[in-house]
Order: structure tokens, then sequence, then C-alpha cells
């Protein structure tokens, strides 16, 4: 054997002296890369020589971008002359084994000795080095690749012990970069894989949890209650043993990365192929077949995988019942590892939805036989969040989150629609106003496609409502205070329940007809005269607004915060302001008119009352008024508001008569004369045909009022030839001026009113006089006709107002709140009253029974005419029709302002046929001829047609 190259010195080198490394030679696939050195190594090793040139340059700093590693050197070039065999160094001697080892150990084991200059090995030099022979049949390749895995298999046992590695991770690192350069990554691949299952299923792990899982069992019945306690332990065994095992596959694959990238990520099956795993994946399924075995069928699953699955399916129904055995973390863990080795869809899924289909079963039968509607609402509508919310907070896959709630809806919402859409329970939700009810009601039926349903309790609770409001004769005057607070209570359902569905909205709309416009079902005729009474309280409703503003208003038909919004946000001015609010109550009232089929009623008691605002001021706002006008007119059309028009011209034309008259006077003289009387006559000019008629009672006036009235009687006769004026005395109103004991007093009162007081002036005795007198200025009731010419029921209202009411200039014996032909009134001098102009109850404003009857009769004869003309109007334009024909036409356009029955309608047609035993022959008597020309316009065939006469 060649001499060996060595300073002997070298045994105890200082740590910077270089010297030989172990292995001595590199392997034969080393690649063409530059040397490395590990982190432990020196990091002054001397770079190898030439022997063609013997080297003098001074040592050099190792690179500092990569170091050399000690298990590599550099191959030497190839000898300069070939004829001369290279001289081989043997590295291996004992001496050089010794220094290596002595330079290992007080790297790693001992700390480095001290200096010792005089051993330090100056330079040491090799030549052409070449691998020695091989002692006793070894390769040291194989044996540097032995030693790799060695370190290997113990660092990986150290990881599954839980013990620090003793080799640097580097190191070890760069040992599975070599075996996979080599060309050896698939039997290292294969031996990571054997090693980590037979970690997995040893007894540190599953092996001995499930043989203990086995032992517990063993005769224990399925249906004992210790299973499900040993299922829940060996669930929560198997979640502390999947983060063991991800700990520790973190570490390894971190240690196995360059194997995972460069060899098992690019091991692909061609495109569509399943390819070939990864450590994290090989690592999922080692731990999915170590639990849930290899096979893919549920039935063919171990025992343990059964009891975990149950486990899992358990803590969903504790989180459900608020078990306090439920784990939050222990299911989200669950669903996360379920997931991860892709048993979820396969193996849980089904079982989980099956558990929870039971579950469900088990709650509506339990929620449904003890709780009522509002209840069982509440409930569903809870459990049904609650099914939300935990299918997001564990991470529930989509396709479980939406089966499981289309199974809860089937089983808790359409299984007991029944239940759900009890009209009787309905309605009492509606009553009780239960808009959140009513919401979670309409949103369970929403979402199984059953919203539309509720719509015929819907429909039969207002129907019954508003029947009974309609047909409520002891509360009539609040009708339709009663109507705008249902139909206000159920367009809050409509908006914050039921999100504006137009289904409820015109469903809505057809209720309140139908119940509005049913004679039979509560709306009765008034007076028998076949006219509701609907229209006429609709119009005495807006008289109301029109006349008291919104004070009249009640408080539950104010508006509320979301409408005031709404309103902003559609560009109108805020119902917080008055007009705004005002006009929006008209418009309530008007679309309660719109459900109204016999408009008739309606536009003589609004034309009535109109007047009445008109001729006694008592109109809270001319702006609101003439909106109410122009709102009609766009409803009903301008042949319904044509009257109503001219009424308010009229009042502008009196303005300006009035104007003319007063300038008449100051030219003709007359005006002191005028001024002198203290009368101030202010006249209303009106035209009969557009102003609704009232009753003419006849009032006696004062000489101090009747010269001016008739006055101007003159004045206008002369100016208006053939004109004639009808005086309406008791429509009058005026003030007078009462002197009282405490102090002076304007009295607004009417004309039959002030002409009662007027009479009192001239039986007052003087100041001074008459105090002893009982009978001094008083008055009998046949005396009080006598002067005023008032007389019956209208002389009773005028007294009683004055002397029975809140503001009582009279005094009446005796004392009660009626009036008696033998009662006798006299001036209250002590009448007093905080405000200076006193208002006392005008009886104008007060429709008597006798008017209120007689307006009705006039409507219902106003339809006859108006049918009669319409069968006229059809058949001149049809001429022949048969009799169910003509009697659906006469109703169709009739219906606007009031259609009449079936039975009046066949009565008017009848009154219009020609007599059977009547014929034109031209000898035809002459009454029989005029007749014929005023009645008979139509003739009736055998088969039921009839046909227009011409």
């Amino acid at each position: 054997m060649p001499p060996t190259a060595h300073n002997p010195s070298s045994l105890d080198a200082h740590p910077n002296t270089s010297s030989a490394v172990d292995p001595p030679f590199p392997p034969p696939s080393t690649p063409r890369r530059r040397p490395r050195v590990d982190s432990d190594s020196d990091q002054t090793a001397a770079r190898p020589a030439f022997a063609s040139k013997p080297s003098t340059t001074p040592r050099r700093e190792p690179d500092s971008k990569r170091p050399r590693s000690e298990h590599y050197m550099a191959t030497n070039m190839p000898p300069k002359f070939p004829s001369k065999g290279p001289e081989v160094i043997d590295l291996t001697g004992p001496s050089t084994v010794l220094a290596t080892s002595r330079t290992h150990q007080s790297q790693h084991q001992q700390p480095r000795s001290a200096l010792q200059p005089h051993l330090v090995a100056r330079k040491l030099v090799i030549k052409n080095l070449r691998p020695a022979a091989a002692k006793s049949g070894s390769n040291p390749v194989d044996t540097y690749y032995d030693r790799i895995h060695a370190d290997l298999d113990s660092a990986l046992n150290c990881i599954f012990d839980g013990r620090p590695v003793a080799q640097p991770m580097e190191r070890l690192y760069r040992g599975v970069e070599d075996i996979c350069r080599k060309g050896d990554a698939a039997a290292l691949a294969e031996r990571l894989r054997r090693r980590c299952e037979e970690w997995l299923n040893s007894s540190n792990m599953f092996g001995g949890m499930f043989s203990r899982f086995r032992g517990s069992m063993a005769g224990v019945d399925p249906q004992d209650d210790a299973l499900d306690e040993e299922g829940d332990r060996l669930l929560s065994e198997i979640l502390k043993a999947w983060r063991v095992w991800s700990e520790k596959m973190l570490v390894v694959r971190g240690l196995y990365s360059y194997l995972d990238r460069s060899y098992l990520m690019l091991q692909g099956g061609g495109e569509g192929g399943k390819g070939k795993q990864g450590i994290n994946e090989m690592a999922i399924a080692q731990f999915k077949k170590a639990v849930f075995g290899s096979s893919s069928k549920p039935s063919s699953l171990p025992d343990h995988a059964q009891v975990v699955l149950k486990a899992v399916c358990r803590q969903v129904n504790f989180a459900r019942m608020g078990d306090e055995r439920a784990a939050d973390s222990v299911l989200r863990e669950s669903v996360s590892l379920l997931r991860i080795c892709g048993v979820y869809g396969r193996l849980f899924e089904p079982a989980f939805l099956a558990d929870s289909h039971a579950y469900f079963e088990r709650f509506a039968t339990d929620v449904s036989s003890t709780c009522g509607l509002k209840d069982y609402i509440a409930a569903v509508a809870r459990q049904l969040d609650r099914e939300t919310t935990r299918c997001d907070t564990f991470n529930f896959e989509s396709t479980t989150k939406r089966q499981l709630l289309a199974d809860a809806h089937q089983v808790l919402v359409k299984q007991y629609a029944d239940k759900l859409l009890d009209g009787g329970s309905v309605a009492k939700l509606l009553a009780d106003q239960d808009v959140e009810s009513m919401r979670a009601l309409y949103d369970m039926l929403k979402l199984s496609g059953l919203q539309k349903r509720l719509k015929g309790p819907w429909e039969r609770y207002i129907r019954d409502v508003g029947a009974a409001i309609v047909g409520d004769a002891d509360r009539a005057d609040e009708m339709v205070v009663r109507l705008l607070e249902l139909r206000r209570a159920l367009d809050v359902v409509i908006r914050d329940a039921f999100s504006r569905d137009d289904v409820f909205s015109f469903s809505l709309r057809e209720s309140f007809s139908h119940f509005i416009n049913d004679k039979q079902g509560g709306a009765a005729s008034s007076w028998n005269t076949g006219t509701s009474r609907v229209g006429e309280l609709i119009a005495k409703h807006i008289d109301m607004l029109l006349r008291g503003g919104l004070k009249t208003l009640p408080e539950s038909l104010r508006s509320d915060v979301k409408e005031r919004a709404e309103a902003e946000r559609s560009g109108v001015a805020s119902t917080g302001d008055e007009d705004a609010e005002l006009d929006r109550q008209l418009d309530l009232a008007l679309e309660l008119f719109r459900f109204v089929d016999g408009k008739d009623v309606f536009e003589a008691f609004y034309k009535r009352d109109l007047a009445r605002r008109l001729l006694l001021g008592r109109s809270a706002s001319q702006d609101a008024e003439r909106s109410m006008l122009a709102k009609l007119k766009v409803e009903c059309g301008a042949s319904f508001t044509h009257n109503l028009e001219q009424m308010f011209k009229d009042q502008e034309l009196a303005k300006e008569e009035m104007a003319s008259y007063r300038e008449w006077l100051a030219g003709t003289g007359s005006a002191g004369e005028s001024r002198g009387s203290n009368i101030d006559l202010s006249v209303n000019i009106l035209s009969a045909a557009a102003w609704p008629t009232f009753p003419d009672v006849r009032v006696q006036l004062p000489r101090e009022v009747l010269d001016p009235i008739n006055r101007f009687d003159a004045y206008y006769k002369t100016k208006h030839t053939g004109r004639r004026l009808t005086w309406m005395h008791n429509m009058a109103h005026c003030v007078l001026r009462a002197r009282f004991d405490r102090g002076a007093k304007e009295l607004l009162v009417s004309a039959p009113q002030a002409a009662v007081l007027m009479i009192f002036n001239d039986v007052e005795p003087a100041e001074g006089e008459g105090k002893d007198n009982p009978t001094a200025g008083v008055l009998s009731y046949e005396q009080i006709s006598n002067s005023t010419g008032l007389q019956g029921a209208e002389l009773d209202r005028t007294l009683q107002s004055l002397a029975c009411g809140k503001a009582r200039v009279l005094t009446k014996y005796p004392k009660s709140r009626d009036v008696a032909p033998t009662d006798t009134f006299r001036v209250n001098r002590a009448f007093t009253d905080p405000r200076f102009r006193v208002k006392i109850n005008q009886i104008q404003l007060r429709e008597t029974r006798d008017e209120n009857r007689s307006t009705h009769e006039r409507v219902a004869a106003d339809r006859q005419f108006e049918t009669q003309a319409a069968i006229v109007r059809i058949m001149k334009s049809r001429k022949t029709m048969t009799h169910a024909q003509l009697v659906a036409e006469v109703i169709n356009q009739t219906r606007k302002r009031g259609a009449v029955e079936a039975a009046e309608i066949k009565a008017n047609i009848d009154k219009w046929v020609l007599p059977s035993d009547c014929f034109l022959d031209g000898l035809k008597m002459l009454t029989d001829l005029s007749r014929l020309v005023e009645k008979d316009y139509l003739e009736k065939d055998e088969d039921g047609t009839y046909t227009y006469l011409a």
C-alpha cells in the first residue's frame, strides 16, 4: 500500500487546521456542483491541490455563498503524464482515522482543545487523489447510503416517540436529497410509507386504542347507553390521535420535503389521472384507512367507525337539545376530520341526514301537540335559524345544509301545513296584530313554496271582520274609523310581514270590495231603500276631516315613522307636516271610497256636507277642499264633480255680487242708512241646479234684519230681470252682541237662534226694574213659537241649543235636558265664558233623521231613473237582446253609480215593454198612442228576446 500522506501532528490539530475528512470517497454519481459543508463542519478546510504544480498560493477563505460538505471532496484533474501512474495517497490509515475521530469528537461531543502551535499542521496537500481498494469486499458508497437510511429511521423513531432528533435536520434533509438524486426516491417513499403505517397501527396509536375499545364493548347490548358513552370517548381519542398525527407528519413532511416536491408531487397519472400521493395525502389516506377501513360501502365499515359516526351525529343532537355534553370544539374538529379524510359525503352525510330527519319528526310531534300556532311558528323559526347557524359555524358542506333545510321544511312546514294555515289561528294572529309571527309564518311558507296558500285564511279574516264592522248598527258612527284602522293594520302586515307581496295586496282590495258591497253579508240598506250606509259614512268622515282638521283624527290613524320616511323618499313632504298628514288621511278615505260600487250615496251626502261647510264658513282649509275636489275628479270623472265645482264658482260670484251691491249702496246714498242699522248683510246667491235642496224652514226675522234683506232683493231683481230669489233663512248665520251682568259677549249663532234671542229684547225689563218680579223677561214656549214662526222639532232643537247646551244663554224652567211645550225661558244674565266670541252649536250642522231618510230615498229614486235610462240606451244601440244579456249589461253600466237588484231591473224593463194586447194598425185610440210614446219602447217575443221599437 502506498505511504500515507498526512501530518502526525494533526491528531491534536487546531480547529483552523486542514485535515482529512470521512468518508474519503464521494459517491460515483456525485452531481457536478459546488462542494458543500454541513453546519458543524470546519469552515477552514483546505482545498485540494494538483500534483502537476505545487501550490504556493496562500490559504484562501472558504466560499461564503455555499460551504462545502465534509462528505464530498473535489475530484482531481487527470494526470498530466499518462505513462506514469498516479500516486495513491491512503487517507484511511489509523493516524488519519484517529485525527478525524478526534476532530469530530472535538466538534460534536466536547469543547475544542486549547491552542497548541507546536502540534498544528502547517499544510496538507493531496495530489492525484484516487479511491483506495475496498476492504473485505464492502462498497463505501453503499455504506454511506445505508448510514443515511439508518439516520432517517432513527429520526423517524425520535419524531414518533416525541424525542429530539440526534442528527441535525439539515444533514438529514441533505441525506434525503442525496438519495433522491441517486434515483432511489421510489424506494425511499415506500420505506417512509411503511414506517408511518407501522407506527400508526402500533399499540401506541390505533392498535392499542381499538383493542381497548373492543375489550370494553364485549358483551354490551347495542341499545345500552354505555355504548354511546364509549363512542363519545372513542371519538375524543381519535380526535386527539389526529392532532398528534398531524403534528408529527408536519415535521416528517418538512424533513422529506425534497422527496415530496421532486418525486411524489411530480408523479402524475396523465390528464385526468389520479396521480401518486404526496406525503400529506399519504398521511391522510393512512389515517383514514386506520379509522374507517378501506371499503367504500357504509355497510362494510368497521364497528369502531360506525360508532364514531354515530358519536358525531350525537354531538349534533346534543347541540340541538342544549345538552351539557355538547362540545363545540369536538363537533368542529370531527366535521373537519371527516371532510379531510374524504368520508364526509359518502359515510357521514347520509347518516347525519337520516338522524336529523328522525329528530325533526320528534320535534314536530312534541311541539305541535303542546303549542298553539304562535308558539309553533316561533319554535320552528328558532329551530330553522339554529340549523342554519350550526351548518355555518361547524363548516358543514353547502349540499348538506341545503338538504338539511329542505328536509326540515318538508317535515316541520309542509307536513303541518294544515296547522299553519288554520283559519282561526291565523285570524287570531291578525287580530292581535302579531306582525313578527306573521312574518315568520310567511317566510317559512315562502321557503316551502306554500305562501300563496296563506291567501285563503287572509281573505276569510278580512271579510269576516269587515262584515262585522259594517253590520254593527250600534257603532255605525265609528264604522269608517274602524275600517280605516283595519286597513291600516293589514297594510302594516303586508309591508312588514309579507314583503309587499302583490298577491296579498290585491286580495285585500278584493275582500274590502266584497264585504262593503255585500248587502246580505252586513251592508244592510238604509231606510229600506236599497242604498248602503257605507258611502254616507265615508262622506261624513271626510266632512269631519275638512271641518276639524287633524285634531278630530284618532291617534291610531296617524302616520308612523316608516310611512313618514317613505313619504320623504317619494318626494312628498314629510307626513309630520299637518297639511301633508291631512292630505294623506284624505287619500286613505278615498281609497275606502274606491271599494264602494254605489257612489251616488257618497255624492249626495258629500254634496250636502260641502254646501254646509261653504255656506257656514266651517272649512278648516280651502286648499284641502280644492285638493279633495281634484282627487274626486280624477277618481270619478268630470261629470261627478261638475256640480261641486259649480258650488265653488257660486261662492266667487257671490263675493263679486256683494261688492257690486255695496258700490250701488254708496252711489245711491243708502250706505249710511245701512250702517245706521248696525246690520252688515252678506248674501250668498246659489244656483238651484248645482246646490242640494235643504228643508224650507219658515223663520220670522226681526225688522232690523228684514229691511236690508228686502233692499237687496229689490236691487237683485232690478239688476237681473227674470230671476227669482228663494231665501233660505234657516241656513243663515250671524253674530249678535249681547250684554250680560259679567260683561259683553259676541254670540255666533244661526238665524233661527238669533230670531229667538232677539225677541227677548222686547220683554227684558229696564235696568233696575223688575228684579222682584219673577215673571219679568219670561217667555213661554208658545210665545216664542208665535214670535219666530218656528214650530215643532225645529223650535225644539233651537231652544235646546240655547238653554240646554254647553253655552246656556237662556235659562229653562223646569230644568231638564229636553224641551217641552210647557217650559218657560228667560235670559241667563249670569252667563259667562272665558272667550269674548262664543260659538253656540249651530243646528244647521246637525243632520236630522228626516233629512237623512229623504236623502237616501232621493238617491234610490234617482237609481231607478238611471236604470231605466240605461235600459233605453242599451236597447237603442243593441236593437235586440235576451233578458239575461240586458240585465247583465244594465248592471255593468250602473255599477259605479249604484246598481240595483236584478228583480228591480226586471221591473224597470217591464215598464217599457209594449202590452201584448196592443197593435199598431193606425186605428189605435189616441190614449193608447200617447201611452205608447211615453213608455212602450220595447217589445218582448215569446222566446224572451227584447226588441227595441223606434
